[in-house]
C-alpha cells in the first residue's frame, strides 16, 4: 500500500502533467482525462489520511460531543 508521501508525489506529478498539457495546448479530452486522474489521486490521498489519522483527529477536539464532532466531520467530508 502506498504511503501518504507517495500519494502526494503522484498528485504533484499529475498536476505538473496537466500544466504541461495546458501549456502545449493538448487535446481537450486528454487534459480532462488527466484532470480526472488528479481528482482520483487526491481522493486516494484523502482516504489514506483519514484511515491513518481518524482517531487522532477526533481526539484533538477534546471533550466535544461525539455526535457533534461526527456531524462536523461528515459535513466536511461531503461538502464540495
Amino acid at each position: 500500500m502506498k504511503t501518504q508521501q507517495q500519494l502526494i508525489n503522484n498528485v504533484i506529478g499529475q498536476l505538473n502533467g496537466v500544466s504541461r498539457m495546458l501549456d502545449e495546448n493538448k487535446e481537450c479530452l486528454a487534459v480532462i482525462a488527466q484532470m480526472k486522474a488528479v481528482h482520483s489521486a487526491v481522493g486516494s490521498l484523502m482516504n489514506k489520511f483519514i484511515e491513518e489519522n481518524f482517531i487522532k483527529c477526533t481526539k484533538s477536539y477534546g471533550e466535544k460531543s461525539s455526535d457533534d464532532l461526527m456531524k462536523k466531520l461528515l459535513i466536511e467530508l461531503t461538502k464540495k
